[in-house]
């Protein structure tokens, strides 16, 4: 099954994996140019702490944008404001056209979340598991969806066990296949291929981008993988400590910087160099500490 999955995922480029978001023909949806997602002036507080601040950017319709930046940037707090999980302090949130501060309940059957880190009850079956979400959602032919999902993500084999006695890397493809159990519109994913090992997460990727080119899904991703966030991504946001600093296309950014790699780009965002010809952001210097001259005469 897996090996029929590769050939309908299509060709792949230099390096084994598909050709890039801007070599690829446009479907219908992209030329639309709707934002699925439009996020506006989203700030988020805890007591004097600020983990979000104003923050804004907008994902068009069928395209993938990426959150990036360092622990801490308030990448996870994004997409836990997004799915609804938490209210923000101010600023809005529209997605797929609703208020999702006033009318998410309209929403969240045609969105999804997916993320390595959030567990499920360890003593239900992975079958069990979707199943539940498969209920939640309402869903028809639920056994049929679990079965195809199971071929597809490589884990038809572990259906009937535990949960809690998969591996990391079994986890991530179980909650690759609840995120897409209900063939979202709107796919929100942190860290979407962690703990694949390199050619599971090739697979991964190239899934979630033949998902997308078949159904115009828009997609948001936290990462911290340099790499797939180039293969996959039209769009970047670049955190820091809970600002926006930057963004725009992978390719945009690193000749902004003058770099070769996205990760170049977000090493100098997170060590606070500036772009070319611009000054660099130099943290001040820790005062000095002045030490009191010891008298000689009084015991140490």
């Amino acid at each position: 099954m897996r090996q029929g999955l590769l050939a309908i995922l299509g060709s792949r480029g230099e390096g084994g994996g598909p050709s890039s978001p801007a070599s690829a023909p446009k479907p219908y949806w992209l030329l639309m140019e709707s934002p699925d997602i439009e996020v506006r002036q989203l700030t988020k507080l805890y007591g004097q702490v600020t983990a979000v601040k104003e923050l804004s950017f907008s994902a068009a319709r069928g395209t993938t944008l990426a959150l990036l930046g360092g622990n801490g940037a308030g990448k996870t707090t994004t997409l836990s404001m997004l799915i609804g999980l938490l209210r923000p302090t101010s600023g809005g949130i529209t997605i797929l056209g609703e208020d999702m501060l006033r009318h998410r309940h309209r929403v969240l059957p045609r969105m999804n979340f997916s993320s390595p880190y959030v567990d499920l009850p360890h003593r239900l079956t992975v079958q069990d598991n979707l199943r539940v979400f498969g209920h939640l959602y309402q869903l028809d032919r639920i056994g049929a969806r679990i079965k195809r999902l199971s071929e597809e993500l490589d884990f038809a084999q572990f259906l009937k066990r535990p949960y809690g006695n998969l591996s990391a890397g079994q986890k991530t493809r179980v909650a690759l296949a609840k995120a897409l159990i209900n063939e979202p519109d709107v796919l929100l994913m942190d860290e979407p291929t962690a703990s694949l090992d390199p050619d599971m997460a090739d697979y991964a990727r190239g899934y979630l981008q033949a998902y997308q080119r078949r159904t115009g899904a828009t997609l948001l991703l936290a990462s911290h993988n340099m790499t797939e966030v180039e293969r996959m991504c039209r769009d970047v946001v670049m955190l820091r400590e809970g600002v926006k600093v930057d963004e725009g296309s992978p390719q945009a950014l690193i000749e902004r910087y003058g770099r070769k790699t996205l990760e170049d780009v977000f090493i100098d965002i997170a060590r606070r160099r500036r772009r070319p010809g611009e000054e660099e952001d130099v943290p001040p210097p820790l005062p000095a500490v002045q030490v009191e001259p010891q008298d000689p005469g009084r015991a140490s």
